[in-house]
Formats: structure tokens, sequence, C-alpha cells
């Protein structure tokens, strides 16, 4: 069995051998140099657009491809800078004792799953994970979740299965991959009005988790009402969620987002962006906002107000982004709005009047509390929606341990 464990810390070495690592870094270096290339040709082009144009429409022609090819540069460095990341990447493994080994085999066996590697990992921010490599001795339909409960019994730390295990240990040899519980968990609510001389919203959002413990939610408002403005917004909301979930940084998303849309010509449109991505383990939020309406975070009856004065996507070559960093408490609420919220508003009390709103709400379910804001806002207008309207809501409480 002691030979059984060393074999297991050998193979995990092996999971990204040197020759794996060395080539990953040679094709990013080649990627940045063929940044780099483009970068020379670029500082050439330059030098003839500062001579005084003879054709117009060449130096307009000249100019928009240096900016195309500046796009090009940051997309290939970004991709250079992921595949850097991933050879670097590091992953301590935590040696298991053979009685202990013997124990979760056993425990295991006696839910008819045989188990063939086992491996504890300490991940870069000093959490743990645990890869099991198992298969179903016989078809019980025994969950990756129900295993991870017994793992947690076993290991004695709150594990949980990771979104990417398939949903049932199959009869075949699979790997699982188990990581620590998170210290917050999350309900979301959401409530949507249709302009009322439309049939189809032009706001879009998205709920997702980039990574086990993460929650991300993306709001979109299309500028304009309708087909158009919805087409536009559900680009911006499905790249995004795509691209993070690629491993893109957010900046160079936003800022490909941002060249598809410009890229639709006299057909273009703008749509806004509000982003706001939670750290589950910690509490800690990121809002990135371009030329959206402002978001909110309830504590009680305090409510602190994240607004922005930049311009929508879809307006200039490189988009203003304003990032703002907060840390969440047991019971606070995030609020996010499209723009129609704040307009319904502003035909009233107006909507520095909304932080007071939200403030004095009593309401502890997320769809609840978001239906009470969209009811108000529509009641405030008398019922006439003069645009979409879409109210997110994300309530975050500490999980008892």
């Amino acid at each position: 069995m002691r030979k059984h464990m060393l074999d297991q810390r050998e193979e995990f070495n092996s999971i990204l051998p040197e020759y794996g690592r060395r080539k990953l870094l040679t094709y990013a270096d080649s990627i940045r140099e063929l940044a780099g290339s483009f970068k020379e040709t670029e500082g050439n082009q330059e030098i003839l657009l500062k001579k005084e144009p003879a054709d117009r429409k060449d130096y307009i022609w000249q100019k928009r491809l240096i900016e195309n090819k500046e796009l090009m540069v940051a997309h290939l460095q970004e991709m250079a800078q992921i595949m850097t990341g991933l050879a670097e990447e590091t992953r301590r493994c935590v040696p298991m004792g053979e009685r202990r080994f013997k124990q979760v085999a056993h425990a295991l066996k006696e839910v008819d799953i045989q188990i063939r590697n086992l491996y504890l990992i300490e991940n870069e921010s000093g959490r743990m994970e645990v890869s099991l490599t198992m298969k179903n001795i016989r078809e019980n339909h025994l969950s990756a979740e129900d295993v991870a409960d017994l793992l947690s019994v076993l290991l004695g730390m709150h594990l949980v299965s990771a979104q990417d295990n398939a949903f049932f240990v199959g009869m075949d040899w699979q790997t699982f991959y188990y990581v620590e519980e998170a210290k917050f968990h999350v309900l979301t609510g959401v409530a949507k009005a249709v302009k009322e001389t439309e049939r189809i919203s032009g706001d879009n959002y998205a709920f997702f988790e980039r990574d086990t413990g993460n929650l991300t939610a993306v709001l979109s408002d299309g500028m304009g009402s309708g087909e158009k403005a919805c087409l536009d917004s559900t680009m911006v909301v499905e790249l995004m969620q795509k691209f993070l979930e690629a491993g893109f940084q957010m900046e160079v998303a936003i800022q490909m987002i941002n060249s598809a849309l410009l890229g639709g010509g006299e057909n273009a449109n703008m749509s806004t962006l509000d982003l706001c991505s939670l750290d589950l383990y910690n509490g800690e939020c990121r809002f990135v906002k371009v030329g959206s309406a402002s978001s909110y975070i309830k504590r009680q009856h305090l409510v602190d107000r994240i607004s922005s004065g930049n311009l929508p996507l879809g307006i200039f070559q490189k988009p203003d982004m304003e990032v703002v960093g907060r840390t969440l408490m047991d019971g606070d609420y995030i609020i996010m709005v499209s723009d129609g919220v704040l307009d319904a508003l502003s035909q009233g009390i107006g909507e520095d009047m909304l932080s007071e709103l939200i403030g004095g709400s009593n309401l502890e379910n997320p769809g609840e509390m978001a239906n009470a804001l969209l009811n108000f806002c529509i009641h405030q207008c008398r019922g006439h929606i003069r645009d979409d309207m879409t109210i997110l809501v994300i309530g975050i409480w500490k999980k008892n341990d």
C-alpha cells in the first residue's frame, strides 16, 4: 500500500510534465512575437498618418486599420498570458497516510464505490481540493454530491462537487474533483417589465459561476427598445459569459465585446454593461460598469450607491470602464437595475429616492424584493412603462458551520 501511495504522488506530478509546460510557454512566446510584429507595422503606419493626407478616404481607412491591429495585439497578448498562467499554475499535493487512505477506500466500498487514486491538493488560494478516480461496482445511481457528503465526513472538511463533474458515478473509471465549500451562499431574484409599445425587452441578464465559489451577475440594456436592442444586449451578456468562463481577463473581454458592437457598422447599436463578480469564500465583490445605471448594496437599512459616469459600449474604440470593490457581510443584498427603472422614478419622486426605498424595505426574499421595487416604479409612472425595466437582487448569507 505504501508503494501504491508513492505511485499516486508520482502520477500527480506528471499531470502537467515539464515537457508540457515548456511547450505551452513556447507557444505563448510565439504568440507574443506575433503581437510584436503587429506593433512594428503599427509604428510605421502611424508615421505615415502624421503626414498631410492626400486622400481623406485613404487616411480614414489607414486609421481604422491601425485601430483594428491594436485590438489584435491586445487579444494575442491575452492568449499568451492565459497559456503562461496555465503553464505556471501550481498545486501542492498534501500527503495522505496509508491508514487514512484505507479508511476512505473501505468506506466507499461499503456503498459500492471502488477508488483508484485519491489526492489532497492545496491550490494557489490555500484552499483544499480533492481529486478522486472512482467507479461504481454496481449500478446504484450514487451522485457526485452523495460522494461529497461521504468525503466531508471521512476527511473532516466541508466539500462540494466541482461544477464540471458528472452528476452520477458511472460504471467506468472517471476522475471527480471536490472543493472546499464556500463560506457564503446566495439567492437571486429578478423582476422585469417591457416597454408598453414593444413585445420584447431590450434588457438581458445572466447569473453564472465562472469558477466554483464565484457568482457573476451581468445586466445589459440595449439602447433603444425592441428586437434590435434585445439582440445587442443578448450578444453582450452571452459573450461576456463565454469569455469569462474561458479564462479571459475582464478588461480584455469587455474590449472584445466593444469591438463586436463597433463592427456592426451603420447597423451597430450601443449597449450598457453592468457586472458584479462575487467571491463566496470571502464576500469580496467587484462591480464593473460601462454606461450602466447605479447599483446598490443594502445592509439592513443602510444603502451604498455605486454609480458610474461613463458611456455605453459601442461608441468609442476603447471603452471607459469603472471598477469598484466592496466587501459584503451576512444578510447583505445587491440590487442592479436598468436605466428604465430610474427613468420611471424620474417621473415622480426622482431617482435619488431609490436608495431610501431600498433601505426601507423589510423583505428578505430577493424575488419578493425585486417585484416590490418594480411594482413601486410602475405605480410611480402611473402604469405607463416608457422603457424596459429590469431589477436583479442578490441576497448573501453566511452558512452555518
